[in-house]
């Protein structure tokens, strides 16, 4: 495999939630009613970085991503990734529930 070609390879899952987001994006810039000219001079980033992250594509870089919501006044937005970590959540509360009486000091 080469180098090129193993950091886009995703598992269906994250690539399926990757072009949502990539739809929700596009979609959220033509409720604006602006092109995809106006968000790549808002993001200060070229127009086919634009069209990448529209596509959801793997190869963008996250700041590019966060540029874009910004421009759109969705920065904020990013703030709600795993904020619920719910089953990060459960985990610690099982390691809480299983902890031992440290023994005493004599």
């Amino acid at each position: 495999m080469s180098k090129a070609t193993k950091g886009t390879i995703l598992p269906r899952k994250v690539a399926q939630n990757m072009a949502i987001v990539g739809e929700q994006i596009r979609l959220a810039r033509l409720r604006r009613d602006l092109s995809i000219a106006d968000i790549a001079a808002r993001a200060t980033c070229s127009e086919l970085s634009v069209m990448r992250v529209e596509k959801g594509s793997p190869s963008v870089a996250m700041g590019i991503y966060l540029r874009v919501l910004f421009a759109l006044q969705l920065d904020d937005d990013i703030l709600h990734i795993a904020q619920k970590d719910e089953i990060g959540r459960n985990l610690q509360d099982l390691d809480l529930k299983q902890r031992k009486r440290s023994s005493k000091k004599g």
